[in-house]
């Protein structure tokens, strides 16, 4: 984040020895972000939609998949000029053995945060709470051959983060992920990231060469014309998301699946991954599905 617009006038300007004292006692002082982290690179994938990386803190242990607040400091309050740090949930779209941080956000122009946020730049700073939670993580989840990841928007955050992960290619022999999007402008971080895989000379040997093999990747969207047109719970009830991966529909005794979409998204998927006989997990008590409860799309 930038210094407050009342302070940047004086933090360029050059004082002399002798009147150094008398300037940084006029001088309003910089504001220092609390959890500060420095922004290191960002992209905007459309006018909705953009990523961004920042430093990670030296002490941040956390399991790709969950999550962590970050924000900047909201407007000055008219009366005191106090600001309040403005704070929001957010996956890391990294995995855990990353020395940087990434984010997958979308813009909304009224938004609180957003509106501010997809404004950034590289060498600004934001705050990051380094307290990393969540539900999606590997161990939410009984053994099983074949792992789906349903997203929907920068749902797929999450996942680009265990799409990294090596543990998920040494769990599953099937890595399955959906995303639902608008328009096929959307798809393109997702697309981009998988496609990146092919060729992580890192990842490759430290996996296995070819791991990304592993993955089937169904993108799909509900507005605009694409290969493939629908949203994917209903094209799981019609059968053509399992015709089109050439799989069997999902059950309790090889599938495993984590959630991260649109509240109604999740909703109902949870109640198809029901009727398939799947059980809900959590930290405390594995089972066949996770739900990310703290994502909006």
């Amino acid at each position: 984040m930038h210094a407050p617009e009342t302070s940047a006038m004086t933090e360029m300007t050059p004082v002399t020895d002798t009147n150094a004292n008398a300037a940084n006692a006029e001088a309003p002082k910089k504001m220092v972000l609390p959890d500060a982290q420095t922004v290191t690179a960002v992209k905007h994938w459309t006018d909705r939609l953009f990523s961004f990386r920042v430093t990670r803190p030296a002490s941040l242990r956390f399991r790709s998949g969950e999550f962590v607040m970050i924000g900047l400091m909201g407007d000055p309050h008219p009366e005191t000029g106090k600001q309040k740090p403005l704070l929001r949930a957010y996956s890391i779209a990294s995995p855990s053995w990353d020395e940087e941080l990434e984010f997958y956000s979308i813009k909304v122009q009224d938004g609180p945060l957003t509106s501010k946020l997809q404004h950034i730049k590289v060498g600004d700073q934001i705050i990051l709470r380094p307290k990393p939670v969540g539900t999606l993580v590997h161990d939410a989840l009984l053994p099983g051959k074949r792992i789906w990841f349903f997203a929907t928007g920068t749902g797929f955050a999450p996942f680009a983060s265990l799409l990294r992960e090596p543990q998920t290619y040494e769990d599953y022999d099937e890595v399955i992920i959906t995303h639902t999007c608008r328009e096929a402008g959307e798809l393109q971080y997702g697309a981009e990231l998988i496609e990146s895989l092919k060729d992580d000379e890192l990842l490759n040997e430290v996996i296995g060469e070819g791991f990304w093999k592993k993955i089937k990747y169904y993108p799909t969207t509900t507005r605009e014309e694409s290969a493939k047109m629908g949203r994917i719970t209903d094209l799981m009830r019609s059968g053509e998301a399992f015709a089109d991966l050439g799989v069997e529909p999902l059950n309790a005794e090889t599938d495993r699946a984590m959630i991260c979409g649109n509240l109604a998204f999740n909703l109902e998927l949870k109640e198809m991954l029901e009727d398939y006989g799947l059980e809900e997990g959590a930290n405390s008590d594995p089972k066949h599905y996770v739900v990310e409860k703290a994502f909006l799309d």
